[in-house]
């Protein structure tokens, strides 16, 4: 799949924070179409009008938490891949996300480090590639 055919969804209700993640994955990924969004209600809405491949959230989040966009967003796009970026411990995702049916293809505890994020990323964009050879 061609770099420039992937769209990445960056969800994160710290704005600062959602301002830093997007122009350091613009930096990285210079060929990606980029949206943002400040909670799950406006991430699901932009999902909706752009069908982004990859969804970067936070879980916890005003309006509508990570978990409850998923939700929606599967039952849009059920092969959408999620990283999950929080400050939660790992017993919170065991328990209130996994346990709840959210599938994510990778989980990032905060505070951030790129270069794990850039691998997931890629890791993303290389089995969105093996889908559609």
């Amino acid at each position: 799949m061609p770099m420039t055919s992937i769209s990445l969804l960056v969800v994160e209700d710290e704005a600062i924070t959602l301002e830093y993640l997007v122009t350091t994955l613009a930096r990285e990924f210079p060929t990606f179409a980029l949206y943002q969004a400040l909670n799950g209600r406006t991430g699901l809405e932009l999902f909706r009008t752009h069908t982004p491949d990859i969804v970067i959230t936070d879980i916890n989040m005003p309006v509508m938490g990570g978990t409850q966009m998923a939700d929606n967003i599967r039952a849009i796009k059920p092969d959408t891949k999620f990283i999950v970026l929080t400050g939660d411990t790992g017993q919170f995702i065991q328990d209130d996300s996994i346990g709840n049916g959210f599938a994510m293809d990778h989980y990032i505890v905060k505070p951030v480090d790129f270069e794990e994020l850039f691998a997931a990323i890629d890791k993303c964009v290389s089995e969105i590639g093996d889908k559609s050879a």
